[in-house]
């Protein structure tokens, strides 16, 4: 006697199978990539955790794209982001640069001005440019700056500025006195660059470039584990990492090991 099977257990079944050849059959990572891609990634052990020279070097070898990729390091961390006491967000000068031009903002006023000028700034937020950005949303920069004088006329961009993380703020360093100015304005050039959890408690951010030596990559990554570390609230207990990977733009991702990695931290 044929023994019925549910319809809904056959959907099930179905799905199942289908999915279960996909993952057997195909290596979605690899589709349109080139031979020296591919055999980079074959050249990366799953599972292994590697030392910052080590990964650096496979990723370069694993470039081969026609633009200049970015190195990210990816950083998820034991911190829950539900609570106040373990929140983290800082910024870390980069020794090396990311290398990128920022564009900034300054919102000065007085002889604060000629200051931030002088300094390299890109725009000056003066009223008529307060204006554009709360009319027109302009936020062509990458940076905004104020001095606390200013902070007033500036409160009501943050619906504009606060949705694209650029409402300056004491804690990022881009809210300074008038005669640091100047100083604020020369780290953002000079490669300053902001971290901050997301809602999972990762971390994300870029540390150079594919065409920067090794020893400028690491150095740069170093600093920036080191400065995380030394942001760390005392309401997360125990260790901080979970998992440190690094990747580049178009490449693919590798473990590191946190030891080593916490060990060369500056």
């Amino acid at each position: 006697m044929l023994q019925l099977i549910p319809w809904w257990v056959q959907q099930k079944v179905w799905v199942y199978e289908f999915w279960r050849d996909k993952k057997l059959t195909t290596e979605p990572s690899l589709r349109g990539r080139g031979k020296r891609y591919k055999q980079s990634v074959k050249d990366i052990e799953h599972g292994r955790h590697y030392n910052v020279d080590e990964a650096i070097e496979l990723l370069k070898l694993a470039s081969s794209v026609k633009f200049d990729e970015t190195f990210e390091l990816h950083l998820r961390t034991n911190a829950d982001p539900r609570h106040a006491d373990q929140q983290i967000r800082s910024v870390s000068v980069l020794p090396h640069g990311t290398g990128k031009a920022k564009t900034v903002i300054a919102f000065v006023q007085g002889s604060a001005v000629a200051l931030a000028r002088e300094s390299g700034a890109d725009f000056i937020g003066d009223e008529e440019t307060i204006k554009r950005i709360e009319t027109e949303g302009w936020v062509d920069f990458d940076v905004a700056i104020a001095t606390p004088d200013v902070m007033g006329q500036i409160g009501k961009l943050g619906r504009v500025l606060g949705r694209k993380g650029l409402m300056p703020n004491p804690r990022t360093g881009t809210v300074v006195q008038p005669e640091d100015i100047g100083a604020a304005i020369n780290e953002v050039k000079q490669g300053r660059v902001e971290f901050r959890m997301d809602r999972s408690g990762n971390i994300h951010v870029a540390i150079g470039k594919v065409s920067f030596q090794n020893s400028q990559v690491a150095e740069n990554l170093f600093t920036v584990v080191g400065a995380i570390t030394r942001a760390k609230p005392d309401g997360i207990k125990g260790s901080l990492f979970k998992s440190i990977h690094l990747t580049t733009t178009m490449g693919p991702s590798i473990s590191l090991d946190i030891g080593s990695v916490q060990n060369a931290s500056i």
